[in-house]
Parts: structure tokens; C-alpha cells; sequence
């Protein structure tokens, strides 16, 4: 599961936590509660952060937050740090009754949980001042920095969303070859384009079985309970041996319709969770890219521009033109923007070439893990159904053979 990832070593050293000399930030977030009432209702979350990094004010801070403080850290960071991959948010819940469900308010806080402690475990991006005051103010003050913010950060919660999934399409019409922009002709690069979107199809896929063997769980689990109820039903009518025959049957078809439930619960929450989370973490590198991509087309018109202003230049100064200063000025001014883009542009890409491999790694530790333990959880699941089914074999074999 990947929330167990993030909560390993946050400073990127291989020191033991545990330690007193190793730095450490761990953050949880917990105890969700319903406030307000009707359209105005909205979950808090308490959020304990326990550190000794010196930049904090104590060892441990309780501070209460709620889903639109989430979204504006991700927004600060998605807006801060170009290059780098943001770590995704869940989604809000399409259909009002789920909003306040306890399945989807446990959903909701274990994704978050995950949310904060990848940044938190992240080595740019604990060194955030934004996460700082995310972790750190009261809340009368985190109210105020949200509603102070300007441009992109000022707008809501959905229209962030709607941005990126523009973006996202935009990435893919470049990448399906709809669109010819300005683009570097990179083979390393092609290479990771082509692996984020082949990944984020086989996710999608997987994510789309796993809701389905969730689905199957719970119908398994009813059908079986509404037989056990009948069987009972039908036992109260038939002779003492083969209606506590079929009396026993029904008790462990309800027994087993209750794991059956709670197998259904524990594949929602550590299997079918973790793969959409992979699958919203893709489609925000896919934002990355769309920024790489607009960094990298900046740089080229730029470049252009420049040399349009150099023929302009040598003009002007063959005719002694009286206006060779003023070109002058505009053409530093132009090539110091261009070198600032160049920097940009290349920064982008050496902070993305660092985060793929690092993404590849967490993927490969957290998709381990959520595997090992579905596998496990539908193995002893088999074998409870098996053991049931079996203990019951001698008693109904006597029941036949008694009125054979």
C-alpha cells in the first residue's frame, strides 16, 4: 500500500529514523468529522505532525485542515516547483449521498494521509515553506492564505481540475501525433512520454478489474447471506438430524458472506485505492510534461525572436539609424529572458529525469506490496471458504446416508 512507503525514511537518508540524530518528518492525518449542514457541510481532519527539524516550532503540532487546504498545498507546489512530480490529490465524490459515507470518508482520509506524507518524504519538496504552513498555522490562518491567493491559486478546487485535464489532453493530442508544435526531437524523452501513457492505460485497466472484484465480493457476500437466511427457513421445516444439518449450513454460509464482506472491504481500501492513486499520480506527471513542454517551446520562440532582433540590430546600425540604442537595450533585455528560459527549461528536465527514476522505484515497492497483499488476503479467504465447506461434508453425508 503506498501509504506504508511514505511513511519510511523522510530525509532521504539511510539512517535510522529512529535515531536522535536522523531528521524526520512524519505526518498523519486522522479523526475525519462531519461540520455544517446541508451544501455548506464539509469534513475536517486533524493532522499530527511529529518532527526535529529545526525549521519547525516544536517536536509535535496539531493542527485541524480540511480538503480545500489540501488542494491549495498541491496548487502552491504544482505552481513552484516546475520539474517536479506533484503528488495527486483525491478526487472530490461526483455523487452527493457518497460524500458523506463512512466508506468514502476513510477513502478520503487515507488518500490524503498518502498525499501529505509523499511530499513530507520527498527531498525538495519537505523543504517547503507552503508545506511549513500547511503543517504548522492555525486554522483562521490557513483560511486567510487561501483566500489571499491570486491567479491560478484563486481559482476553485474544480476549475484547477478542469486545468489539468486540459493540459493532460493537450499532452495527449501531442503525443498521439494530433497537434505539431514546437516540440524537442529527444529519444530519451519520447521514451518516457510513451512509458507514462502506456502506464497510465494498463493502471486504468487494472484499477477498472479491481473495482470489479470488489464488486463481485459484495454480491457473493449477500447472495451467500440471503441463502443462509433460506436454508435456516427451510431447516425449521424438515426432522432434528437434517434440520440441524441444514441449520449449520446456513450459519456458515452467513459466516462466510461476513468475510466475504470484509475481504470486499479490505480489496477497496489496499488494492483497488492504491492502483486509482497510481493512476491520478500518472496523470499529474502528465501535467509535468505539458510544463516541459511549454518550458522547452518558450525557450525555441525565444531563440527565434532573438534572431529576428540581431537582423534588426545589424540594420540599424549599416543605416546609423538613431534608434540603435533603443535596440540595443530591448535585444540584452531579450537574450538575458532567453537565457532565464534556457535555465528553466533545463532545469525542468534534470529535476524530471531525477524523478522518474525515483517513481519507478516507489511503483515498483508500493505495487509489490499491494499485490503480496491481495494475493495473501485471497488465499486465506479460499481457504476459510474451503475449511467451512468442508467441516459441514460429514453431517450432510450422514443425513444422505441415513435415508438411503
Amino acid at each position: 500500500m503506498a501509504m506504508i512507503a511514505t511513511q519510511r525514511s523522510i530525509s532521504g537518508s539511510s539512517q535510522n529514523p529512529k535515531s536522535p540524530s536522523a531528521p524526520f518528518l512524519f505526518v498523519s492525518v486522522t479523526d475525519p468529522v462531519k461540520l455544517g449542514n446541508g451544501v455548506q457541510a464539509y469534513i475536517s481532519y486533524r493532522v499530527i505532525t511529529k518532527t526535529n527539524l529545526p525549521e519547525y516550532q516544536g517536536p509535535e503540532k496539531i493542527v485541524i485542515r480540511r480538503y480545500s487546504d489540501f488542494v491549495w498545498l498541491r496548487d502552491r507546489l504544482f505552481e513552484k516547483y516546475k520539474g517536479i512530480f506533484i503528488p495527486p490529490i483525491p478526487e472530490k465524490s461526483a455523487v452527493e449521498k457518497f460524500r458523506f459515507s463512512a466508506e468514502f470518508i476513510e477513502m478520503r482520509r487515507q488518500a490524503l494521509d498518502t498525499f501529505v506524507n509523499r511530499i513530507a518524504s520527498h527531498p525538495e519538496l519537505q523543504k517547503s515553506e507552503d508545506l511549513r504552513t500547511f503543517l504548522q498555522v492555525e486554522e483562521e490562518t490557513m483560511e486567510a492564505a487561501r483566500s489571499q491567493e491570486t491567479g491560478i491559486f484563486k481559482k476553485k478546487p474544480a476549475d484547477l481540475m478542469q486545468i489539468f485535464k486540459d493540459v493532460q489532453n493537450k499532452v495527449s493530442d501531442v503525443v498521439l501525433g494530433k497537434e505539431k508544435p514546437v516540440e524537442e526531437s529527444n529519444p530519451e524523452y519520447e521514451k518516457l512520454k510513451h512509458y507514462i501513457f502506456e502506464l497510465e492505460d494498463h493502471l486504468a485497466e487494472a484499477q477498472k478489474h479491481a473495482f470489479r472484484l470488489v464488486k463481485r465480493h459484495r454480491e457473493l457476500g449477500q447472495s451467500l447471506s440471503d441463502f443462509g437466511k433460506a436454508i435456516k427457513l427451510l431447516g425449521a421445516c424438515e426432522g432434528q438430524s437434517l434440520g440441524k444439518a441444514f441449520s449449520e449450513l446456513g450459519a456458515k454460509s452467513e459466516m462466510l458472506s461476513s468475510k466475504l464482506q470484509r475481504e470486499a472491504h479490505n480489496l477497496l481500501m489496499n488494492f483497488e485505492e492504491p492502483l486509482k492513486d497510481y493512476v491520478r499520480a500518472v496523470q499529474s506527471i502528465k501535467g509535468t510534461i505539458a510544463e516541459r513542454a511549454s518550458a522547452f517551446k518558450q525557450q525555441c520562440e525565444l531563440a527565434e525572436t532573438i534572431k529576428l532582433k540581431e537582423i534588426n540590430l545589424d540594420r540599424l546600425m549599416l543605416t546609423r539609424s538613431d534608434r540603435v540604442g533603443e535596440a540595443e537595450l530591448e535585444y540584452k533585455e531579450l537574450k538575458a529572458e532567453s537565457e532565464e528560459a534556457t535555465r528553466r527549461f533545463e532545469t525542468i528536465v534534470r529535476l524530471m529525469s531525477e524523478e522518474i527514476v525515483r517513481f519507478q522505484e516507489q511503483k515498483t515497492y508500493d505495487m509489490g506490496i499491494t499485490f503480496h497483499e491481495f494475493a495473501k488476503g485471497q488465499a486465506k479467504l479460499a481457504n476459510d471458504i474451503a475449511d467451512a465447506w468442508r467441516s459441514l461434508l460429514p453431517k450432510l453425508e450422514a443425513c444422505s446416508s441415513s435415508h438411503a
